[in-house]
């Protein structure tokens, strides 16, 4: 079984609890997923089956939109409620066009600094595990995109705002920012994830969804063909004797001009019984048309 299921991950649950879920309703043994969510967050989970598993990169370099709640006069250690408070301050006097016009400074491509409680590693460690330590680390700001970012609903002392962006960008930080911006200190109350890449909440499976879909035997029904991260890329249709040469793991022929092609992405090719062979790129040094995925041919 390979292509990929949008799940609704609840509150509470772990991505890699959701990942276990999967196997041990499906029997598939390579399972995956395409981007984590905290517990305490709920929303779209890609779970990658079978040979999907291999397009994981399309999916963690997407665009994601979420849906967040803000705790504003109050600062806390990991930026989220699960967090020890490190400062507390009056936020009755921030306006609603105050934090619009604070918001408007995270949009575009802006420096954002990891929190301590993340997953990133500093000499082979994960920074929770240091931050649980007592160690808290210099950490260098990174470069994250933000498209978009507006204030969806106004009740103080907390305030929702929905987020697009880009990878690496962290919600907990655009929180503990904003606070920041707003001088009272914030942090982030709740989260839902909306969207990644093509994968919508509304289309989202729920864990009872699931389980109907499992017992009643119309799962396959509920699985993206695992292309369905890539159709923003060109696609070929290969020849019998181009598709043998893939599968060996040899380059095609281009007759194109290849300075026009500087930078191009990469190139869906599929066989001529429409299945997906592999991802092709030019060879900028040596030309051609070269392998750089290729998948299984499918059971007869």
């Amino acid at each position: 079984m390979n292509g990929i299921l949008n799940l609704h991950k609840p509150v509470g649950p772990t991505s890699f609890d959701m990942v276990r879920r999967v196997k041990q309703l499906t029997g598939v043994k390579r399972v995956g997923h395409g981007g984590t969510l905290d517990p305490r967050a709920s929303g779209v989970l890609p779970v990658l089956l079978g040979q999907a598993t291999r397009v994981s990169d399309f999916l963690l370099s997407a665009s994601k939109a979420y849906r967040a709640v803000v705790r504003l006069g109050i600062a806390t250690d990991t930026y989220d409620s699960e967090g020890k408070i490190v400062s507390e301050a009056d936020p009755s006097g921030v306006t609603r066009e105050q934090a619009i016009a604070a918001l408007d400074r995270f949009r575009g491509l802006i420096p954002q600094t990891p929190p301590m409680y993340s997953a990133l590693k500093h000499r082979g460690k994960r920074l929770y595990q240091l931050a649980r330590a007592g160690v808290e680390v210099e950490r260098k700001p990174r470069s994250v995109h933000v498209y978009d970012i507006r204030l969806t609903e106004w009740a103080p002392p907390r305030l929702t705002i929905e987020v697009e962006c880009g990878r690496g960008t962290y919600i907990r930080s655009l929180a503990h920012d904003l606070g920041i911006a707003l001088g009272c200190g914030a942090h982030l109350e709740a989260l839902t994830r909306l969207r990644v890449g093509p994968f919508s909440l509304v289309q989202a499976l729920t864990t009872e969804e699931l389980l109907d879909a499992v017992h009643g035997e119309y799962l396959p029904e509920r699985i993206y063909a695992m292309d369905w991260v890539m159709l923003h890329l060109p696609a070929a249709i290969l020849s019998a004797e181009e598709e043998q040469a893939v599968r060996f793991g040899q380059a095609l022929s281009y007759d194109g001009d290849a300075s026009e092609a500087q930078g191009s992405l990469p190139v869906r090719a599929y066989g001529q019984a429409g299945d997906l062979i592999g991802l092709l790129q030019l060879d900028q040094d040596h030309g051609g048309l070269h392998p750089v995925t290729v998948f299984p041919a499918p059971e007869a």
